[in-house]
């Protein structure tokens, strides 16, 4: 390991079930094998998965819960716990049983999910729904989706709402916000990364109001980037819509817009699209109330429109000493360029410090 150096592989939304039973494509597994190959990927101390493990409609089962264990074990250079995880939309399942059991970052239930709390290179603090973890002066701050609440805020949680499916709109508890309010507060010479599988209103991609479909012919909404359900809260469909049964609350809106710079970083995904995508007039980096956001896309090929399916993830690297992140952009298939670096969508980020590692080690 390069202590000159931090490197954080940013992914999301792998989908297992749906590429496995549309082709057999192992959408996590393959994309862990190409960041390990030897000859053609490249290096990462740690990784954060966003979100969407699952590709169900309805509760994922057991079935693909072992599924997403076995893809976690190509892992051959980094340990199952150099992956940090949040839950998504598509994850939920009452008390969220399946990502608490099969996912679990906390290591409690290690029996099923293969997860040691103990091998983790950097301790995590909290709860299965809102942890924290550092990185010499990077604090990571953690929070899973929560679609497993009652309708409309989240999705089905009984058999009689199956015909919902999973509604698309980000949700998560007042707790999960006062949580991140006071972190945000109490730690003011961080470098603060904020992970949750939605992006926030209106700052990356398709992320406003609306943006998540198309009209018809006839002038009605129908599905682009997410599934319309009119009961879902579907104008919300691509960005983080309720704090517990609130709509459109905008509470790290708001907070972002009254404290610039508060923190440095917000990473999501949820909205899958190819590169150069701009709905919206934005990209998938932009940077707002001093703050970088970046849609890390998806990792799935065959969840959603083919066109916008594009396999993709992020590396940041961070620098012993430097007040700026790069991103780089991998394609892990060759259906838009060709797989591996996709040089257009490379960035610097201003920091609003700079990185030090050695504090912890």
């Amino acid at each position: 390991m390069n202590k000159r150096y931090f490197r954080l592989w940013a992914c999301c939304c792998a989908h297992v079930g749906t590429d496995l039973r549309a082709s057999g494509r192992e959408s996590l597994a393959e994309a862990i094998r190409q960041t390990e190959n030897d000859s053609s990927g490249f290096e990462w101390d740690i990784a954060v998965h966003l979100g969407d493990l699952s590709g169900s409609q309805t509760p994922p089962e057991d079935e693909e819960g072992k599924e997403v264990v076995r893809q976690f074990s190509s892992l051959k250079k980094h340990a199952r716990e150099h992956f940090y995880n949040i839950a998504g939309n598509h994850d939920a399942s009452p008390n969220q049983r399946w990502f608490r059991r099969w996912v679990d970052p906390l290591g409690e239930n290690t029996r099923f999910s293969l997860v040691d709390a103990s091998k983790r290179p950097y301790p995590i603090e909290g709860t299965w729904e809102r942890y924290s973890f550092r990185v010499g002066n990077v604090l990571f701050l953690m929070m899973s989706d929560r679609n497993d609440l009652e309708p409309p805020v989240g999705r089905l949680i009984t058999r009689e709402d199956e015909q919902h499916g999973g509604y698309p709109a980000g949700a998560v508890t007042s707790e999960t916000f006062s949580w991140w309010r006071r972190k945000v507060e109490e730690n003011p010479d961080a470098i603060i990364i904020t992970a949750h599988h939605h992006m926030l209103k209106e700052t990356t991609v398709a992320s406003g109001p609306w943006e998540g479909f198309e009209r018809d012919e006839g002038g009605r909404w129908r599905p682009h980037y997410h599934g319309y359900f009119a009961n879902g809260a579907p104008e919300g469909a691509s960005y983080l819509y309720f704090v517990d049964r609130k709509r459109d609350a905008q509470a790290f809106e708001r907070y972002l817009a009254a404290h610039p710079g508060a923190i440095d970083l917000w990473l999501g995904g949820h909205t899958h699209t190819y590169p150069d995508d701009n709905k919206g007039g934005r990209s998938h980096i932009e940077r707002k109330w001093g703050v970088n956001f970046i849609n890390v896309a998806a990792l799935t090929r065959h969840h959603g429109r083919k066109e916008l399916c594009i396999p993709m993830s992020r590396l940041l690297t961070f620098k012993e000493g430097a007040k700026e992140c790069r991103v780089q952009c991998y394609l892990h298939t060759s259906d838009y360029a060709p797989q591996g670096w996709y040089t257009p969508a490379e960035r610097v980020l201003r920091l609003s410090k700079p990185f030090r590692r050695r504090e912890v080690e």
